[in-house]
């Protein structure tokens, strides 16, 4: 699996009237197979950290590694879930979940089987030819994340992908997540602003502050990779922790970029 490796990372978006510094020198890694959340205001670069890490987005500053290797472009193993789930609606469902080893170049045979094995592993064999209009937004999500199985990805990376679902499909994706990290040991960097989904699926929660995004805090989560746990005291008492360095003085207080 991958080890991620984030020095100084600054992110500046260079408009026409206006200067935005989305991150302001992150330093994290992310150990093989580490499953970690990352939580924070909103503007506070978090997508930012999402798509340096894909490398759609080159750093102004400082540097992203995988395995050891910078990051200058896309991934071959490295798959992107988003908010809006990624799917093109005048492609089935087979297809959607098919397109990264379409633009692979993968033998057909190889993609049919790979793809078919991904949507019956999210148990959505049976609407393979319904397009996305057609299907529950949490079945459009699956479609989603059996892309990325097709995918084979060892690296992860999810914006906020489940925050437009009811509460109890949240759930049951969540604990999908849960079960294929189970599985297939990737590693996975989540942003969520959800404090409880956050602490269900990351093994270490990384707060970022205010823009420029930097690290505020990392809150270890130990109990972290069984279904049973969001049911346990030390899963209350940890989003207590995590919503007590959320809310602590000082701790969103505004900063200002620099010039």
């Amino acid at each position: 699996m991958a080890r991620v490796a984030i020095h100084g990372l600054e992110v500046v978006y260079e408009g026409v009237e206006q200067r935005i510094e989305a991150l302001g020198g992150v330093d994290l890694e992310l150990g093989d197979g580490e499953p970690v959340a990352v939580i924070g205001p909103s503007g506070c670069g978090k997508s930012t950290l999402l798509v340096a890490l894909a490398g759609l987005v080159a750093p102004t500053r400082g540097e992203v590694e995988i395995d050891e290797r910078p990051v200058t472009g896309t991934r071959l193993h490295t798959a992107l879930i988003l908010q809006d789930f990624g799917l093109f609606p005048w492609k089935t469902a087979y297809h959607n979940a098919a397109l990264g080893l379409e633009i692979r170049g993968l033998p057909s045979a190889e993609r049919a089987r790979r793809t078919a094995e991904a949507l019956e592993r999210v148990d959505l064999a049976d609407f393979a030819g319904s397009y996305p209009g057609e299907l529950s937004g949490g079945m459009r999500q699956r479609i989603a994340v059996a892309r990325v199985l097709a995918l084979d990805a060892d690296l992860l990376l999810m914006d906020e992908p489940l925050s437009a679902l009811d509460a109890l499909t949240r759930e049951s994706l969540q604990g999908l997540l849960l079960e294929l990290w189970r599985q297939r040991g990737f590693t996975s960097l989540l942003v969520t602003h959800s404090i409880e989904e956050a602490v269900f699926l990351g093994r270490r929660v990384v707060v970022l502050s205010p823009r420029p995004g930097t690290v505020h805090a990392i809150v270890d989560n130990p109990g972290m990779g069984e279904p049973a746990y969001r049911s346990s005291e030390f899963f209350y008492e940890k989003c207590a922790e995590l919503r007590g360095v959320l809310v602590a003085e000082g701790a969103f207080a505004e900063r200002r970029a620099g010039p």
